[in-house]
């Protein structure tokens, strides 16, 4: 039997209506500009994060949505209603912090229909929803214990399933999975991308895990200084990056610096050390011919090898050092110039059958289409 998958992509239709609008959004506390004028549409069913460093906004975004802030600039609308005056409680949304902010003395079951209690829900129907919202992040066993009796992850399901109880159009998640371990938060990852699918409530979470936003979002806004820097889809902002910022900052990359010297449609040549041959990558957003630009490549895409290869781009250096992950391994490679270049290989047979190893000499290679010139 064979099913079509529909892809998830709201946003390149322009008949569908965002469930939430940001419009020339801007947050200033005294003289500091928090939120500098963002325009962002997030849609039903979207699983959408705010990704960024410290400081960057993202939490004053979240904030604002949930109502503990107000614009000084700008209209935010959720589901066409504009929340400029609205408070929190009267808004369709709900928050689930780092803390979870469990009641000690109340037993999970009571924890979950704590808010039901004080909304217009019968309170006929309220056990019912309880023993729902048990179901789906899997707790009934443990309805009558505390919050003290049960581990991190599952506190961290039942702030979940309490924040979902009153089914509300929107979830805010603050840096939810941050007080697990790695482990349990990798697999809380896949819960909450499952429970976000099963209720179709639209998730918006602040993290700044590059790891965890590429895992469960559909899409990610990058932030830096209240300024959104790129909102896309994980796979593009990690394989198309539209800045030298967001490219440091998703993952592992090498960046190479120099200029711009043959812009040719979607190729571009940088000429980047005396002596060796240009690089050629991939035309990013705004190079312009004779500008100073960057060459950025993963890692994955750079091969090494010990003879020299086929390739149009191609360097030679020594092996100053070698990580070993386990399933992976990553040497960085010293060029003649002092620039260094990583290269990350799959550890697909034993290490002791390596041929590589530390002051060798080697080659790095990598297609024309592996990495991506951008403006600096």
């Amino acid at each position: 039997m064979s099913s079509a998958t529909v892809e998830f992509s709201p946003w390149t239709d322009p008949d569908t209506t965002p469930l939430i609008s940001f419009e020339g959004v801007t947050k200033r506390f005294g003289n500091f500009t928090a939120i500098d004028n963002i325009n962002l549409n997030i849609y039903p069913r979207e699983f959408f994060a705010l990704l960024g460093p410290s400081g960057c906004g993202k939490t004053t975004l979240m904030r604002m949505l949930g109502g503990f802030e107000e614009a000084t600039e700008g209209t935010i609308t959720i589901d066409g209603q504009d929340m400029a005056g609205i408070p929190a409680n009267k808004r369709a949304v709900n928050m689930m912090f780092q803390s979870y902010a469990l009641f000690p003395h109340l037993t999970v079951a009571d924890n979950i229909a704590f808010g039901l209690h004080r909304s217009p829900m019968p309170k006929s129907e309220i056990q019912g929803r309880v023993d729902e919202m048990l179901r789906l992040v899997q707790l009934q066993k443990f309805a009558k214990r505390k919050p003290h009796q049960i581990s991190g992850g599952q506190r961290q399901r039942v702030a979940l399933a309490r924040a979902l109880a009153k089914a509300p159009k929107l979830l805010l998640l603050d840096e939810p999975l941050g007080a697990l371990d790695k482990k349990l938060r990798q697999e809380t990852q896949f819960e909450l991308m499952d429970i976000q699918e099963t209720t179709g409530t639209t998730f918006v979470i602040v993290t700044h895990d590059q790891e965890e936003a590429m895992t469960v979002a559909s899409r990610i806004a990058v932030m830096d200084n209240g300024l959104l820097k790129q909102v896309d889809t994980p796979d593009r902002i990690y394989e198309t990056p539209n800045s030298v910022y967001v490219a440091d900052f998703i993952g592992d990359v090498n960046i190479v610096t120099g200029t711009a010297t043959t812009v040719d449609g979607d190729a571009t040549q940088l000429t980047w050390a005396e002596g060796v041959a240009p690089i050629k990558g991939m035309t990013g957003a705004q190079v312009t011919q004779g500008e100073p630009a960057s060459f950025v490549i993963r890692p994955e895409k750079v091969s090494i090898n010990k003879s020299e290869p086929e390739a149009s781009n191609k360097v030679q250096g020594q092996v100053l050092d070698i990580a070993y992950l386990g399933n992976m391994s990553t040497y960085h490679v010293e060029l003649p110039n002092g620039q260094i270049i990583k290269s990350q290989t799959a550890n697909n047979r034993r290490i002791a059958r390596r041929d590589i190893t530390w002051e060798d000499t080697v080659w790095l290679s990598w297609t024309e289409t592996a990495g991506i010139v951008l403006r600096d």
